[in-house]
C-alpha cells in the first residue's frame, strides 16, 4: 500500500479505476427507505461499500433506530464503521459487536478498537469460547410506528472499506423480515449463548454448515442418477476438506457437471477417468484479490444460489463461525449466476488445474475473442450505475502553472 503513495512512478501504476455508485442507493438517500422497496447487492470493488457504510451511519443518528449488532474480523485503520458504532453508543443505542481478537495479523489493532468500542458503552463481545468468528453480518432493529423492523446486511468480505476496494466480494442488504428474524437469532447465540437451531435462509458453522452442502451436493446426485440434468457451481478461495472432496467426488461419478473456481488451494485432482472426469477447476489471478465465496445448485432447474464467509475446508466447517445466505431474491441471484460465468468464461487472467496438479494459463482460443472477467464486472458496472462515480473517489483536479510562469505577458 505504501509503495502505491509514493510520487514520481505513475507510468508504473494500473490505471486509476473508481468503484461506481450502485442505482440502487445515491448519497443523501434514506437507506431504510431504498431497503424497503428492495434489495441491495453489490459486487465490490466494482461497486462501492457506500451503502454498507450508510446503513450503520445513518443508523448511528437515526432516531427511530433502537438496536445496531455487528460482527467485526478485520477493520481499517481508521475505520468508519467503528466509528459510526461508537456514535450510535454516545446517541444512546443498544450496540452490540463480536469482535475477533483472534484474527490474524489485526490482532493488535482488534484490541486496540476493541477499547475504544467499551469506552463508549458498546456491549463487546471477545468472539466464542473454542471457535474463531469469521462471519460477517450486520441487524439493524428500527422502530416504525407500532411495529420493529429488521435490516440486515450479509457479506463475504469484513467490514473494511480499504480492502473493499481492492478484494472482490459480495454485499447482500435487505429488510425481509426473514433474513431478519433469523439474524437475531444468530447474535442471541454469538452474545446470549442461547442453542442455534436449524434456520431456513441462513445456515451456521460449525453446527449445519457440513451438513447442508453435503445435503445440497448429495440432492445434485440424486437428479443425476434419475437421468436429469444436475450440476453444481462453486467458487471459493480454498478447497481442502477432505469430506466435501469425496462428496463432489461421488458426483462426478454419478454424471454430475461440476466447475470450480478456486483462487488458492485446492485439493481435489480434476480430470481423473471414473474419479473426477466431470470436474473442471480453474483459478483467476487479476488485479484485485478474488474474495467472494458463491455457490450455485442446479436443484432440478430451480437453482439454489447462496453467498458464504466460508472457504470448503476443515478450519472453516468444523472450527469456526461462519455463515452461508441463500439468495432469494431472484435479481440478486441472476446476478450471482452471473459472476460464476464470468469466472468460468475468463481465457485472459485464468489458470486451469490439470490431473497431474499443474497449473495451465489459458488463452484465447484463434476462433474466440479475449474475455477478461474483471474487466468485464468493472465495465458492467458502470454500465448498470449509469457512470455514476463513488463520491470517496471525486476529486477536482487544480490548474497549476508552470514552474517558470512569465506574469509580464
Amino acid at each position: 500500500m505504501k509503495l502505491l503513495e509514493i510520487k514520481d512512478f505513475e507510468p508504473l501504476k494500473l490505471d486509476v479505476r473508481s468503484p461506481v455508485l450502485a442505482a440502487s442507493w445515491l448519497p443523501g438517500n434514506d437507506i431504510f427507505q431504498c431497503l424497503k422497496s428492495r434489495d441491495i447487492f453489490l459486487h465490490h470493488p466494482y461497486e462501492s461499500y457506500d451503502p454498507v457504510i450508510a446503513l450503520i451511519e445513518q443508523a448511528a443518528t437515526d432516531p427511530d433506530v433502537l438496536t445496531i449488532k455487528q460482527t467485526l474480523y478485520r477493520t481499517a485503520t481508521n475505520s468508519r464503521v467503528i466509528s459510526a458504532l461508537i456514535a450510535a453508543a454516545e446517541n444512546g443505542k443498544n450496540v452490540t459487536v463480536v469482535v475477533e481478537l483472534k484474527a490474524r495479523f489485526d490482532e493488535a489493532r482488534n484490541i486496540e478498537r476493541a477499547g475504544e468500542l467499551v469506552r463508549a458503552g458498546v456491549q463487546l463481545i471477545y468472539g466464542v469460547k473454542g471457535l474463531k468468528t469469521h462471519c460477517k453480518s450486520t441487524l439493524v432493529v428500527r422502530k416504525e410506528g407500532d411495529e420493529l423492523k429488521r435490516y440486515t446486511h450479509f457479506g463475504t468480505g469484513n467490514y473494511n472499506e480499504v480492502t473493499a476496494r481492492i478484494y472482490t466480494d459480495i454485499s447482500y442488504m435487505t429488510s425481509r423480515e426473514e433474513y431478519g428474524s433469523e439474524a437475531a437469532q444468530l447474535f442471541n447465540a454469538l452474545t446470549g449463548g442461547v442453542k442455534l437451531r436449524k434456520m431456513r435462509t441462513l445456515t451456521v458453522a460449525p453446527f449445519y454448515l457440513r451438513k447442508q452442502l453435503l445435503g445440497l451436493i448429495r440432492n445434485e446426485i440424486g437428479f443425476a442418477e434419475k437421468g436429469k440434468p444436475a450440476a453444481i457451481d462453486i467458487k471459493v478461495n480454498s478447497l481442502q476438506d477432505e469430506q466435501i472432496i469425496e462428496e463432489l467426488y461421488k458426483a462426478s461419478g454419478a454424471g454430475v457437471k461440476i466447475r470450480l473456481n478456486v483462487r488458492g488451494i485446492c485439493c481435489l485432482q480434476p480430470g481423473i477417468k471414473k474419479i473426477s472426469k466431470n470436474i473442471d477447476v480453474t483459478a483467476l489471478v487479476d488485479r484485485y484479490l478474488e474474495h467472494a465465496r458463491v455457490l450455485s445448485f442446479h436443484n432440478g432447474g430451480n437453482p439454489r444460489v447462496f453467498i458464504s464467509s466460508a472457504d470448503l475446508m476443515k478450519r472453516s466447517l468444523d472450527k469456526r463461525v461462519e455463515l452461508m445466505v441463500e439468495i432469494k431474491d431472484e435479481v440478486s441471484r441472476a446476478r450471482l449466476q452471473g459472476i460464476l460465468d464470468g469466472h468460468f468464461k475468463d481465457n485472459s487472467q485464468a489458470y486451469t488445474l490439470e490431473s497431474d496438479g499443474t497449473y495451465r494459463r489459458l488463452k484465447p482460443k484463434k476462433d474466440k475473442k479475449a474475455f477478461r472477467a474483471q474487466d468485464h464486472f468493472y465495465h458492467l458496472a458502470v454500465k448498470d450505475a449509469g457512470q455514476v462515480p463513488s463520491t470517496e473517489d471525486m476529486r477536482l483536479m487544480p490548474h497549476r502553472p508552470p514552474s517558470q510562469l512569465d506574469v509580464s505577458k
